[in-house]
C-alpha cells in the first residue's frame, strides 16, 4: 500500500513521509497528534469489547495516546470527520432552548448572586 494513502486519525492530514513500521512516538506533522494509537489501528472498533477486534491484545485505557501494543497495524481510513447531522442537531437545540453556557438560559439563585458579589469585592 502506498504511504501517501495514510491520513492522521485526528486532523485527516496526509502522511506522505511516514516510515513503516510506525515508531511508537511518531507524530502527525500537521497537528502533532501521536500516530501509534488505537484510533489509528486496523483493529480499533468501538463496537467491540475494549474497542479492539484483537481478542488477546492488552486493554489500552487511552485510545488517543501512544502505546506499546504489539498487534498495532496502521489503517488508511483512520480519520472520521464529525458528522454534519450531529452539528445541525446541536444548532437546532440551541435555537430552541438557548445555549447551555449563556447566563440567560439558567436562572440565578440568590446564593450564586451573593458569591458573585463576594468574588467581585475580593478581586479589586
Amino acid at each position: 500500500m502506498p504511504q501517501d494513502t495514510y491520513v492522521c486519525w485526528k486532523c485527516g492530514a496526509a502522511q506522505q513521509d511516514l516510515l513503516l513500521p510506525l515508531a511508537r512516538l511518531a507524530e502527525c506533522p500537521s497537528c502533532r497528534a501521536q500516530l501509534h494509537v488505537c484510533r489509528m489501528c486496523r483493529f480499533y472498533d468501538t463496537r467491540c469489547a475494549n474497542q479492539c477486534r484483537e481478542p488477546v491484545a492488552d486493554t489500552v485505557a487511552d485510545k488517543e495516546r501512544a502505546n506499546f501494543c504489539g498487534y498495532f497495524q496502521i489503517r488508511p481510513d483512520a480519520f472520521a470527520p464529525k458528522s454534519g447531522k450531529i452539528e445541525e442537531s446541536h444548532r437546532q437545540l440551541e435555537a430552541l432552548f438557548g445555549s447551555a453556557g449563556s447566563p440567560a438560559s439558567e436562572p440565578r439563585s440568590p446564593e450564586d448572586a451573593a458569591r458573585d458579589k463576594l468574588d467581585e469585592l475580593f478581586r479589586k
